[in-house]
């Protein structure tokens, strides 16, 4: 571990000032308040969290309001399925929201009807709808469960086979993290889901998202639930970046980091701070793994120490900071997340949890390869063998790592184009390939001008006509309230 720089010898009579400023500083970038009295549990991987929500689904009295980006409708999908239809049939009111464009290809209908025909109420979030011809761009790539108002499940873990693996044919599961809590935190995540209920129909009864739990610890922790637009985390992110003294390890599933946040890191790290990132070298879209490695270089030339996981897929985005401070979630690290997306994450603030986090973190770091400049300031992986371990069946956040390619892109291309930065082999092939695409297309649209302008008009019709349906509403909304 890097030395720390030097401190000021009084500096632990600064510490209580420090933290009430950070907590008012994190409350207002994250919209969210530090709550205390709560237990937290660290749940890794799909053997400790999927035991953990089967066996509060089934205890459930209630009710039960589960938030999945992706149900797989497979052995996994369908076991949750069975536990909610028995518990519906029980007479607690269970709820379950999944993602249009997360299910799409991957659930059946026949697997959303049996869940309604046995008495589970489901909805789901953002549709393709005429009306809002971009809208299905923002996802609700949420992971939460919460039951009967007691206990609260926040994770980087959807529901499908590709978690547990199949040891019979040595497929190993995704690698992940979740966490169990306990305490008033809980009635935060319930009101997290109320809202994303409120916006897929009729809002939930009063009482449900309303109930005041009692102190079962010492933890604090904020409920960070964020929604398209509000960027909310992205600020807390900035913010931990700013404030870290010692040590900042980030894991991301999906890192596509901003220049305004890599600014933030690479600041970090030249003051001293220890960070790294660790990130999959696996994935489920293999054209993109060479994209991955685009934003390696300004880290790595700041000192930033990247690794990439060596097992099958590494899901789990989380960050944990001076062994005080930690954040487990579904946000990665990419515009997708931070503007786009609604995503719910826990950011918790206690010496235990952090400490446990930190030791997974360098568990995680002896299965994993760090990336290196070599002496002509390539990027080098060494012992990387020459067909990495391809991913298993496809599985959650396909849209997030394609959203993470094309801002890899976008940053790649900016680059070339402005000569703000020294690109490498990579980015060169890169640059090679979107130059000789736009030539290509350049010709194309000039051969066959109608190609281009058939699409164009197409979508400024739909455009036009959704802004006059939403006029017409707004209008008849209007007089309705007069």
């Amino acid at each position: 571990m890097r030395a720390s720089r030097h401190r000021h010898p009084d500096e632990r009579l600064l510490l209580p000032e420090l933290r009430e400023f950070s907590d008012r500083a994190f409350s207002r970038a994250a919209g969210a308040p530090l709550v205390g009295g709560n237990s937290v549990r660290l749940l890794k991987n799909a053997a400790e969290n999927y035991p953990a929500w089967l066996a509060a689904i089934r205890a459930a009295k209630h009710h039960v309001n589960f938030e999945s980006y992706i149900i797989h409708d497979d052995g996994i999908g369908r076991e949750f399925a069975g536990v909610l239809i028995e518990k519906a049939r029980e007479g607690v009111a269970v709820r379950l929201v999944y993602d249009w464009m997360g299910g799409f290809g991957k659930t059946s209908w026949r697997f959303w009807k049996r869940l309604r025909s046995g008495g589970v109420e489901v909805r789901c979030y953002n549709p393709p709808r005429l009306s809002s011809p971009l809208g299905w761009l923002s996802r609700d790539h949420r992971k939460m469960l919460t039951v009967d108002g007691e206990v609260g499940f926040i994770t980087g873990l959807c529901v499908g086979r590709m978690w547990v693996g199949d040891p019979a044919r040595g497929i190993d599961p995704w690698r992940d993290t979740g966490v169990e809590i306990h305490g008033p935190s809980v009635s935060d995540i319930e009101k997290a889901f109320a809202r994303i209920w409120s916006m897929t129909g009729e809002p939930l009864p009063g009482g449900d998202s309303a109930r005041k739990q009692r102190v079962a610890g010492n933890v604090n922790l904020r409920v960070v639930a964020t929604e398209p637009a509000t960027a909310g985390l992205m600020r807390l992110d900035q913010l931990i970046a700013a404030l870290a003294r010692n040590r900042l390890w980030l894991t991301d599933a999906y890192y596509a980091g901003t220049t305004v946040y890599v600014q933030a890191l690479r600041a970090a790290a030249k003051d001293g701070v220890d960070v790294r990132l660790l990130v999959p070298n696996g994935t489920d879209i293999p054209l993109l793994r060479p994209l991955s490695r685009v934003g390696y270089r300004p880290l790595l030339e700041a000192g930033i120490r990247v690794f990439e996981w060596n097992g099958i897929m590494l899901h789990a985005k989380t960050a944990v900071a001076d062994g005080h401070w930690a954040r487990v979630g579904s946000s990665n690290l990419n515009i997708a997340s931070w503007f786009a997306n609604c995503e719910l994450d826990a950011v918790i603030e206690d010496d235990s949890f952090a400490l446990e986090m930190e030791q997974s973190y360098l568990e995680d770091l002896a299965n994993a390869t760090e990336v290196v400049l070599d002496e002509k300031r390539k990027l080098r992986v060494p012992g990387e063998p020459p067909h990495p371990h391809p991913a298993t069946a496809h599985g959650g956040g396909t849209s997030g790592r394609a959203a993470a390619g094309v801002v890899r892109i976008g940053h790649a291309i900016g680059a070339a184009f402005t000569d703000r930065r020294v690109l490498g082999p990579i980015e060169a092939r890169l640059a090679a390939t979107a130059g000789l695409l736009l030539c290509a297309l350049a010709v194309l649209f000039s051969l066959f001008p109608r190609v281009l302008i058939y699409p164009v008009v197409v979508l400024c019709v739909w455009g036009g006509l959704a802004l006059l349906y939403r006029a017409y509403r707004l209008r008849r909304g209007a007089k309705g309230g007069g």
